[in-house]
């Protein structure tokens, strides 16, 4: 029997990911509900468009009032994670009094329906909107067998 050693390296990698989520979701144990990071907060998810066009596979994502050094992109076999980190927009030395508007840390992940290849993908951040342009791998991609 043969073993296809890029299943069980991408399968120890999504187990690493998991662990990361894991990680942040028991980061405020034991803190008053407030000021724990994760239950003190709205979630929030941007809104995702994912479209195949037969070679790639190209991502749209809505992220309003975060910069492209706010956000970070990992891509693992068909596995994606889009993460944004928010900053603080308090002036200093201001006390606030009631915020609406705060914007929080996301993390947005997807199972991808085929493998991309991550060293060729493509990210762009415009408006507010994050393009991705993920190419599929060459066994991903459909092939037409003629028969004989």
């Amino acid at each position: 029997m043969f073993t296809n050693w890029k299943d069980i390296d991408r399968m120890f990698g999504t187990m690493d990911l998991l662990q990361g989520k894991l990680d942040r979701l028991f980061s405020g144990y034991g803190r008053p509900y407030e000021d724990n990071p994760v239950w003190g907060t709205v979630d929030y998810f941007p809104k995702t468009n994912l479209y195949d066009t037969g070679e790639n596979l190209d991502i749209v994502a809505e992220i309003p009032a975060f910069s492209k050094e706010d956000i970070s992109v990992k891509i693992q076999g068909n596995y994606l994670e889009i993460n944004g980190t928010a900053k603080s927009d308090v002036p200093e030395g201001y006390t606030p009094l009631r915020t609406e508007r705060g914007i929080n840390n996301f993390s947005r992940s997807f199972t991808l329906p085929a493998e991309v290849d991550s060293e060729k993908a493509e990210a762009l951040m415009k408006n507010g909107i994050l393009f991705l342009r993920l190419p599929k791998t060459v066994a991903a991609k459909p092939r037409q067998i003629t028969i004989g």
